[in-house]
């Protein structure tokens, strides 16, 4: 698996920066939110960023006694909704900003829910191979130094017959459409996490992020190449985000 040089670049929003800063960089982003990350999460997407997480559930139709795995998986959000549709469940939450898990413990204490809480790196999971059925990761993946690393660690770390469920920010087939989508996400949200959070930069990094990610055509091909079969997509709110399934057979 790559590490990774300083000879190396990629993208950190339109920043074009060596592989070995991004880690870093996001981490500042998300240290610097954490405390406010649920809220601001409610008033960028209006509240429909519940209903995503929710039609993935739907999707994914969690099962009694699984064993979920949600990286980049910060206050908990999809683990929470996870252990409510599937008795007997556990979840691991693995993300790499520690205050972002510790906002997710003080919910998951306040909720009376057992949860393991981990600090780690989507591209070097900290556990052995075909250890868990479930494996989620909700608007994290396009955080992510190098995606496809990040991939074949899912796949590695789930078990035979495990599913992969990608929730991510996407592109809108129409153009029209997504022009007015761009002219909201790059005037309204840098603006509104100024407000909320008292910090604009990370909020234009999380937009310009956003355009930088693969169309889902594209992004379902890098599924498809870390190993995963029966790989498909669905759209939500017309293309805004779009979910992502596949299975290790």
């Amino acid at each position: 698996m790559n590490s990774g040089s300083a000879d190396q670049t990629t993208h950190f929003g339109y920043q074009t920066v060596p592989e070995t800063e991004k880690a870093g960089l996001v981490h500042g982003v998300f240290t610097s939110v954490a405390s406010r990350y649920d809220i601001m999460n409610d008033l960028m997407s209006g509240g429909v960023h519940r209903l995503w997480k929710d039609a993935m559930m739907d999707w994914l139709a969690p099962r009694p006694d699984q064993k979920l795995l949600d990286v980049a998986g910060g206050t908990g959000d999809v683990a929470f909704r996870f252990l409510a549709r599937a008795p007997g469940a556990t979840a691991t939450v693995l993300d790499m900003t520690e205050s972002m898990l510790i906002a997710g413990q003080s919910r998951a204490e306040a909720q009376n829910q057992a949860l393991t809480w981990v600090v780690g790196d989507a591209m070097a999971l900290p556990f052995a191979d075909n250890s868990f059925d479930v494996y989620t990761i909700s608007f994290g993946i396009r955080n992510v130094t190098r995606v496809q690393d990040a991939l074949a660690e899912a796949f590695r770390v789930l078990k035979p017959g495990g599913r992969l469920m990608v929730l991510e920010f996407s592109q809108i087939p129409n153009e029209m459409m997504q022009k007015a989508y761009d002219l909201y996400s790059f005037n309204v949200i840098p603006a509104m996490g100024k407000m909320v959070t008292g910090d604009r930069d990370s909020y234009q990094y999380l937009v310009e992020s956003i355009r930088k990610f693969p169309d889902q055509e594209t992004f379902a091909s890098m599924i498809r190449q870390a190993g995963f079969q029966q790989v498909k997509y669905r759209n939500l709110t017309l293309g805004v985000a779009a979910l992502h399934s596949g299975w290790k057979v």
